[in-house]
């Protein structure tokens, strides 16, 4: 049981510091869909920022309250269009910008704002690599080493809970079980036989 134990965690531990140096790749290349997701909503958002150019500015906000304003529901709802293309494309450089930083805060940006969809379609294509920079090495040298730790103490949790219970009942009960006998026998009237 030892040397299997033993066995499982060093594999573990080795493992975990593979998958966590993989880590930055993952995030690499997520921020690389990001990237390409928000030039597709700039170039589909170009002709729009031409008509602002040539007839409002170049503030596509007032084309887009231009398009507001109109009785014509289908100008109307171009508008709407427009805005949520406007919308994305703020929201997208703005995480972009967010994962432009060290590997510390893109985890932590990436905790509370993760695409599903786009980690999805990023994992699907996930071709893992490694970088030796030393922040990437601490870091999977690091997060390694907890998901081993875990492991160890899951592994001796799991082997005391099971040595607690081939153990039977414990002393205490056992101890009160016959103190609680003798009691008994002791105020029990004597048993006889024979008459």
């Amino acid at each position: 049981m030892f040397l299997l134990r033993g066995l499982l965690d060093r594999l573990l531990l080795v493992g975990a510091i593979f998958a966590a140096a993989c880590i930055p790749s993952f995030i690499a290349q997520y921020r690389q869909r990001l990237g390409g997701r928000l030039d597709q909503v700039l170039r589909d958002l170009a002709p729009f920022q031409e008509i602002a150019n040539r007839n409002h500015g170049g503030d596509i906000r007032k084309l887009i309250a231009h398009h507001f304003a109109s009785t014509d529901k289908t100008f109307h709802d171009e508008g709407v269009a427009i805005q949520a293309m406007v919308d994305a494309a703020a929201n997208l450089k703005a995480s972009v910008l967010a994962l432009n930083t060290d590997l510390a805060h893109q985890l932590g940006y990436l905790g509370s704002n993760l695409d599903w969809d786009l980690a999805r379609s990023t994992w699907d294509t996930f071709v893992p690599g490694f970088s030796f920079t030393p922040e990437y090495a601490i870091f999977a040298i690091v997060v390694g080493t907890a998901t081993w730790l875990v492991f160890v103490l899951g592994w001796w949790a799991v082997a005391w809970i099971i040595a607690l219970g081939r153990r039977g009942p414990s002393r205490a009960p056992k101890a009160a079980r016959s103190s609680a006998g003798s009691t008994r026998s002791q105020g029990a009237p004597p048993h006889r036989t024979g008459t």
